[in-house]
């Protein structure tokens, strides 16, 4: 992985070099700093090999957060250590096998573990980046899908998965969210209390539970990149930080589980949408909706990863799955240089196959937008309409604010206004309702 211990050496290296030649980097301040930066890179796999010797994850966060406590207390005088990441993970091991002493675990786990943690501690060295290395991935993965598991409510999932796999603070994962920080604390206590009540096994799944338990872990990231991409509530349109979170956590759970294809397809999706970013919002913040957006902006490195991550999944056989259906979706955009080269008849069957494997009210309302947009604005509205009768979609906002725009379309202004305005006041998005009422005023005009 592009993040490992090796990375982080190289990095320290750097950091001592920059020391040496009297660069800014100086002072309790400046290693400080030095910590937060490795702690991001190494903290999910110093858990997730801690929670495979203490089968606690609860735990296991607690003994990282007692060794970076003590870097904290130790780098400041004797300097970042060659192999920030190993040391961190020495660390803590050091200080689980104290604690499985106190809590008079090892004698009964012996066989389990007993031999690796008593060789721990009669060698209580800085280990090598071999050793770091043992069984990275497969704890990672563990670690993954117990953040995951659906025994937690989906927000707790959320909540978990930034703070173990994101190295995220409580904090910084309450304000992404727009929520109290003791709410989140809250989320992450419980969440860890359940898995240790309920007793899950921290382990990769067994084939036959595979499906249903990834389809958990991929859901947790795609809601966690669509928080970032247009978020729900609050002053801004797009939060970045939170699509470049689970960009990253969907590109190391490419590399964990190659095989799987509806994890490159996420991916494919992830990449394709992030590539917009800069051209969703103008120099105010003002959003660009897609058909209007300069596609001159879109980043082209991220758009050329999605396609090869969807090709991926294409090599890999086998009918596509919801994810690598919709970035199939988003590569039919990402192909067109120009909104109206859009192939809007291909996007429309990609929805109908989306609707087909995965039906849901929403995913209808996208397929209402292709069809219109393929066939005209009668062709969708009568979806559309369809979905108003059915009362599925009652107090989503984007329903009427669809129905607007086709009513636009086809002439029927006064009513279009009405539907803009209605969507207005459903949303919780300052921006987007912003839009919605300029769009309202457009056609009042």
């Amino acid at each position: 992985m592009s993040s490992g211990p090796r990375s982080t050496a190289r990095w320290a290296a750097q950091h001592d070099q920059d020391q040496r030649r009297g660069r800014a980097v100086n002072g309790p301040g400046a290693t400080h700093g030095a910590i937060d930066a490795v702690w991001r890179i190494e903290s999910a796999k110093i858990i997730a090999g801690l929670a495979r010797i203490v089968r606690d994850v609860g735990l296991a966060e607690e003994l990282a957060q007692d060794a970076l406590v003590a870097a904290l207390e130790k780098w400041p005088s004797t300097g970042v250590p060659d192999n920030p990441g190993a040391w961190l993970m020495a660390a803590a091991k050091y200080r689980g096998l104290d604690e499985l002493r106190r809590r008079k675990l090892l004698e009964r786990k012996h066989e389990e573990y007993g031999h690796e943690l008593v060789a721990r501690e009669a060698h209580f060295v800085i280990e090598t980046h071999e050793a770091l290395d043992d069984d990275v991935g497969d704890d990672l993965l563990r670690l993954v899908f117990t953040a995951c598991h659906p025994v937690l409510s989906p927000d707790a999932r959320v909540a978990l998965t930034l703070r173990l796999l994101g190295g995220l603070t409580t904090d910084e994962i309450a304000r992404a969210f727009l929520v109290p920080e003791a709410t989140i604390g809250q989320r992450i206590v419980r969440a860890k209390r359940t898995l240790a009540e309920t007793r899950v096994p921290f382990e990769v799944p067994r084939a036959a539970e595979l499906p249903s338990r990834l389809a958990s872990v991929l859901e947790v990231i795609y809601l966690v990149f669509n928080e970032g991409y247009a978020a729900t509530a609050g002053d801004d349109w797009m939060r970045p930080t939170l699509c470049d979170e689970a960009l990253r956590l969907g590109r190391v759970l490419a590399e964990l589980m190659p095989g799987e294809p509806e994890v490159h397809g996420l991916v494919a999706l992830m990449e394709i949408q992030a590539s917009r970013t800069a051209a969703r919002v103008d120099a105010q913040g003002v959003p660009i909706l897609l058909l209007a957006q300069n596609r001159a902006r879109w980043d082209r490195l991220l758009i050329g990863r999605g396609l090869t991550a969807l090709a991926r999944a294409e090599a890999l056989g086998g009918a596509l799955g919801p994810y690598a259906l919709q970035g199939a979706i988003a590569a039919c955009h990402a192909r067109a240089r120009t909104a109206e080269a859009t192939d809007w008849a291909r996007i429309a069957a990609l929805y109908d196959a989306l609707a087909q494997l995965m039906p849901s009210p929403v995913v209808a309302l996208n397929r209402a937008v292709a069809v219109s947009m393929a066939f005209g604005p009668a062709a969708g509205l009568e979806i559309v309409d369809a979905l108003v009768a059915d009362g599925a979609l009652q107090g989503y906002h984007l329903l009427p604010s669809v129905r607007g725009d086709l009513l636009a379309k086809l002439g029927r202004t006064a009513e279009a206004c009405a539907h803009f305005k209605a969507a207005a006041a459903l949303t919780r998005n300052a921006r987007e309702r912003a839009l919605l009422l300029e769009r309202a005023a457009d056609c009042a005009r």
